[in-house]
């Protein structure tokens, strides 16, 4: 019998809100079955619940939900692996680029500050002379 996990199961397990679990859905990440009256039990395979734990991983990593949806859905398909691992490659290559600029942006604005703080520190010193 295959394992199953109910919404509440995998909020738990990765300390996520349903809320997240039933937007990863509507992201097309996570395709649950559904049981009950209505349909309205939803039933997650090993496959959603690993699909789940790829989506975080690449959260982590900075990617969007739709680049981790593309790279994700590539890994369920039986085509062959090299062209899905370039896929990966580029897509990580971009973001590390964003990331590098945006690293590059954070050292400019922090080097600022500092230039400000030395300078608030020089007038300070001049202000408390004066004074004292």
């Amino acid at each position: 019998m295959a394992t199953t996990f109910t919404i509440g199961d995998l909020a738990r397990e990765f300390d996520l809100t349903t809320r997240a679990i039933r937007f990863y859905e509507d992201m097309g990440l996570l395709q649950p079955q559904r049981e009950g009256p209505g349909g309205r039990n939803r039933v997650y395979s090993a496959r959603d619940r690993t699909r789940l734990k790829l989506t975080l991983r690449a959260k982590r990593l900075g990617l969007s939900l739709t680049e981790a949806r593309d790279i994700i859905d590539m890994y369920d398909s039986p085509r062959d692996t090299g062209p899905q691992l370039r896929k990966f490659l580029a897509v990580l290559a971009d973001h590390r680029r964003q990331l590098e600029e945006q690293m590059a942006d954070l050292q400019a604005n922090l080097d600022e500050v500092k230039v400000h703080e030395k300078e608030a520190r020089a007038l300070l010193n001049k202000v408390e002379r004066k004074a004292g």
